[in-house]
């Protein structure tokens, strides 16, 4: 697959917000409000993170992500990342691209650790790939997420010391 990721730019965010949209209001992986509007996805994926990218294959935004600080002060070394792609173009390797490509950056950046804050344990996919890419479940918070046609389900904190090259 060829494909280009690269810093995305405001203008990207036209491109972003349908796959944002559609991750969103479907309410199955994030703690996002299903409704959220526009302006404040824009916000909330272009405005706070320290970075965001965008995946494109033929200039098609197909996968995005934000890097930022997990915290400051004395965890200013951990970053968090949070990820999307386009369901029509799922299954074609495009998280596993986004993560790696992440995992660079922040290296890159300074930081030394990403940890994943509320992965629902009903997204066994994102489990199964963040665990394949080396990030560990450090934590478990029963029944923190509420899943909107099954219920309640733990969400994890998932959490990988980075090293060049991993």
């Amino acid at each position: 697959m060829e494909f280009d990721i690269r810093e995305a730019t405001a203008a990207d965010f036209e491109a972003i917000w349908p796959i944002f949209h559609e991750v969103i209001s479907a309410g199955e992986t994030y703690g996002y409000d299903p409704d959220t509007g526009k302006s404040k996805a824009y916000e909330f994926w272009m405005k706070i993170p320290l970075k965001t990218f965008v995946l494109e294959k033929n200039e098609e935004v197909l996968g995005t992500y934000y890097i930022k600080p997990n915290h400051h002060g004395p965890g200013a070394h951990v970053c968090n990342c949070g990820y999307m792609v386009a369901s029509r173009a799922r299954g074609q390797g495009i998280a596993t691209e986004l993560c790696r490509h992440s995992q660079a950056v922040a290296l890159d950046l300074g930081f030394l650790a990403m940890q994943f804050n509320f992965v629902s344990s009903s997204n066994v996919t994102a489990v199964k790939l963040w665990t394949k890419l080396g990030f560990v479940t450090v934590g478990r918070l029963p029944k923190a997420f509420k899943h909107p046609s099954m219920g309640f389900f733990d969400a994890l904190v998932m959490y990988k010391w980075l090293e060049p090259n991993s």
